[in-house]
């Protein structure tokens, strides 16, 4: 008997706590997508109970009712007539179900979102960076040699230019151009300025200004106006390398500059008034306002520190502390203090508490990368563990620890504790600038440094295995047939139809598992390229979803697999198609045609076709996108590429019709 569509809207309805309970809802080719306000106020049992809901779970803030392909835009369209909402997609959704959560979580998640993609360039380097310090401590010799700087500055490139990376990164997660952003990155790390590692060396300053005072000189851009003792737009004339907060606020800003100059500014003159304005009020922000805000920063933790260290609980206190001062990028100030200590004494105690801070931050790494079932979480925390037992904290920090928070947490704990411990021991060390395990290289007693390793990284690590719980994603068609077959077990006879029409459901999320299913071949002939180099800011984002562009070399598209037609334009420049394993394809034929209003364009299939691999699907006219001012660029995009543990495009360059293009 067919769903009656309506009877299944005003049941889920039913279970969801009222109107004012419902936030946004969408739906996928599978799913019904709801942001609920309380998500304790449903009734999860009710909800699965209602015919023609196949399986319930909840995921990123989402409540998620699975549903059917073919048969949820249905139940969706109902749901909307109940309810009285507006329809939303599933990135709306997405945005809602992130604006719940409290402002820090939006803030960490952020923070996660910039570093995920360049972890592999910095735990790369951060290994490599430990090895090579290592090295050159334990063969002083070596680190006189031209493969010893060699290997230096290859292993530090990632570093050295880190507010670069991460602009771009940041770019990308604020919706600005990667290219304005790269140069706001860039300018704070400029040859012209201070290395920013060196800002607490009295000879490095003299040295790069040829002065004698020890004191940074500074531009002042308005001459000598003054509010109290603040020169009215003094710049520091210092770089920022190892920051990473201020360059994720100096581009947060100047994407909302370039945004709404692109809203405001006419057409005719956009390519010439944003980019300059945008560059121009970003870096007077960033260097006349972050700047000296951070730079003043970095003066109170180094007089704060240089006072705590001198007593046992003070040193307790920059063990716990010493994380956050990385997350901020003031960390390298320390160099002062420990350079400071050998002068006077030829003792520095500094570099336990250090050791401490970072090797607790290992331990917190290490035990996410062992707990968490994600491989791709755990390829990501287990080699960011090994840099940070090398000393190099800032994958297990920005890519792990802070991202979770918890585990960031547990490590200022067991920082704490092994920096106490090393403080009453009074164990010091001969040089610095290293820590972690390359530490033994210059430490004055082997066997209290590595009890002070094994309680800052042994608590850290206990701590974080028994508080921290992984999200973990959407359930797998696997866990989704054990999880039915069981309940097909329990439930009574009478619900036996119910328990097929799962079970068919899991068969068919189960063909997730067929590899040739979860294919995508080129729609299209021409030259494959990175979708980030598609000429459109939307799909160079990646906000719609991951894939290729593809350069025509004539003007037809076939379809890519074997599935539906989920969606079409009345302009007839774009298309939508379902695949398996619930593949949402979006095949979009130039950039801006659709102010073409389908001239030039012709659709041979409609909004639920069932189409072949191979089928033609739309023709178009190449000559005629290009007359009209447009690209012809065909953006081929996975909409829903983050539903995916695995993703990978497998070849660009020239490609023809039926090529393997992606693999899921």
């Amino acid at each position: 008997m067919a769903l009656d569509y309506r009877k299944c809207a005003e049941e889920i309805y039913s279970h969801l706590g009222g109107r004012d309970n419902i936030v946004q809802a969408a739906h996928c080719a599978t799913r019904l997508r709801l942001v609920l306000a309380d998500n304790s106020k449903i009734d999860k049992k009710a909800l699965e109970d209602v015919e023609g809901v196949k399986g319930l779970f909840e995921s990123n803030g989402q409540v998620q009712l699975i549903i059917g392909t073919g048969t949820v835009n249905k139940v969706y369209e109902e749901f909307l007539a109940v309810t009285g909402m507006t329809a939303a997609t599933k990135d709306d959704v997405k945005a809602a179900a992130a604006a719940q959560q409290p402002v820090w979580k939006r803030a960490l998640k952020s923070v996660g979102d910039v570093f995920v993609p360049i972890l592999p360039a910095i735990v790369a380097s951060g290994l490599m960076m430990g090895v090579v310090e290592a090295l050159g401590k334990a063969i002083p010799s070596f680190a006189s040699t031209d493969w010893y700087a060699f290997l230096d500055m290859v292993a530090n490139t990632a570093f050295a230019f880190l507010p670069v990376i991460v602009a771009v990164s940041a770019a990308r997660v604020f919706g600005g151009n990667i290219f304005l952003a790269a140069v706001i990155g860039l300018m704070m790390v400029h040859t012209g300025l201070l290395n920013g590692w060196n800002v607490g060396s009295t000879e490095a300053i003299n040295s790069f200004f040829g002065i004698d005072t020890g004191v940074i000189p500074t531009w002042n851009l308005f001459g000598n106006v003054s509010i109290g003792s603040y020169v009215l737009g003094s710049i520091s004339r210092h770089g920022y390398q190892g920051h990473v907060i201020p360059v994720m606020i100096a581009v947060w800003f100047m994407c909302k500059i370039e945004k709404w100059l692109h809203k405001h500014v006419p057409e005719m003159i956009d390519l010439f008034v944003v980019p300059i304005t945008t560059v121009f009020c970003t870096a007077l922000v960033t260097f006349v306002v972050i700047g000296p805000i951070f730079a003043t920063l970095e003066n109170y933790v180094l007089k704060g520190a240089q006072w705590l260290v001198q007593f046992p609980p003070g040193a307790m206190v920059m063990g716990a502390i010493y994380p956050a001062t990385v997350v901020m990028g003031l960390h390298h100030m320390y160099n002062v203090i420990e350079a400071g200590m050998l002068s006077s004494n030829g003792l520095n105690t500094w570099m336990p508490i250090a050791s401490a801070a970072n090797f607790a931050q290992f331990g917190a790494c290490l035990a996410v990368g062992l707990k968490c079932k994600q491989a791709k979480l755990k390829t990501v925390a287990v080699p960011s563990s090994m840099s940070a037992a090398l000393g190099i904290t800032e994958p297990a920090i920005f890519g792990v620890n802070f991202r979770f928070m918890k585990p960031f947490v547990c490590g200022m704990i067991g920082g704490a504790c092994g920096a106490l411990f090393g403080a009453i021991a009074k164990i010091g060390a001969t040089a610095y600038g290293v820590t972690g395990i390359p530490g033994y290289l210059t430490i004055n007693n082997y066997g209290l440094y590595t009890v002070l390793l094994l309680i800052s990284g042994g608590i850290a690590f206990i701590l974080t295995w028994i508080t921290w719980k992984e999200e973990l994603p959407e359930p797998t068609a696997e866990e989704i047939q054990k999880k039915e077959a069981s309940e097909k077990k329990e439930e009574p006879a009478q619900n036996s139809m119910k328990d097929a029409a799962k079970s068919d459901m899991a068969s068919r999320l189960a063909s997730k598992k067929d590899e040739d299913d979860m294919r995508i071949y080129a729609p299209i002939n021409g030259n494959a390229i990175s979708y980030e180099d598609i000429p459109d800011e939307t799909f160079a984002s990646g906000v719609l979803g991951a894939g290729i562009g593809i350069e025509p070399e004539e003007g037809v598209v076939y379809a890519p697999y074997d599935g539906e037609i989920s969606s079409t334009t009345d302009t007839k420049h774009a298309i939508g198609i379902t695949g398996a394993g619930d593949m949402e394809l979006l095949i979009h034929v130039g950039v801006d045609t659709v102010n073409m209003k389908g001239d030039g364009f012709e659709l041979f299939v409609a909004e639920g076709d069932k189409v072949k691999k191979g089928q033609k699907l739309i023709t178009f006219d190449i000559e005629k996108i290009k007359k009209a001012g447009y690209s012809p660029t065909t953006a081929v995009l996975l909409t829903n590429s983050d539903d995916y543990e695995s993703f990978e495009v497998v070849k660009t360059g020239k490609v023809n019709v039926g090529d393997e293009i992606i693999s899921v």
